[in-house]
């Protein structure tokens, strides 16, 4: 890890994260290119038991709205996701798919969670890329808006009703973890834009 760069990974609570194609260029522009990260990520999704709450791809980059795995460290998987993702993405002639470093941004409340959320879901529309958050299908948002079940697992109302508003398997609640349990829980209702607001029990 570079000197000066602290990441806080077991402090129970959820993740906002980024991460860029090399020098910001757009490798993933391809619809191919989605459909593969798509197929990686929930490969690692379900490997690690990572809680993924929202995502959307991004011509030169990614982010992720994610509870930590309970399989490993949030690190390691995301450096697996990085690897699988590079090793079937690149071309010939790129020395580098990802940059080295990612951004890490600790959510420690419903409102910031929400906040990034919407953030995630309004980012193709703000680039231009479409009209509405709708428009992109390469996103966590038709999921929030419809209950549509894409290639990602999304932990979501939609998912929780049809567990029976249940947590996922082998997640359970700890009231002890530092600013509570990184996983939603078990009362939801809509709002704006898919982002849900999370209702304590």
């Amino acid at each position: 890890m570079p000197r000066g760069l602290h990441r806080y990974q077991h402090c129970g609570c959820f993740h906002f994260l980024t991460f860029s194609c090399y020098r910001r260029q757009p490798f993933l522009e391809r619809p191919e290119a989605y459909r593969i990260f798509e197929r990686v990520l929930e490969t690692v999704r379900f490997r690690y038991r990572l809680v993924i709450a929202g995502y959307v791809l991004m011509p030169e980059h990614v982010h992720l709205l994610v509870g930590g795995p309970l399989r490993a460290s949030l690190s390691v998987a995301i450096q697996i996701l990085k690897q699988r993702t590079s090793h079937q993405l690149k071309g010939r002639d790129d020395s580098q798919f990802w940059q080295r470093r990612y951004y890490d941004f600790n959510i420690h409340n419903e409102e910031k969670r929400t906040e990034k959320l919407r953030y995630i879901h309004r980012n193709p529309v703000k680039r231009a890329l479409v009209a509405r958050p709708e428009d992109w299908p390469w996103s966590s948002y038709r999921h929030y808006a419809t209950g549509q079940r894409g290639t990602v697992e999304i932990e979501s109302p939609w998912t929780a009703f049809v567990r029976g508003n249940q947590l996922p398997e082998d997640v359970r609640f700890d009231e002890t973890a530092g600013g509570g349990s990184w996983c939603p829980t078990l009362r939801w209702k809509n709002a704006k834009d898919g982002a849900p607001s999370i209702l304590g029990e």
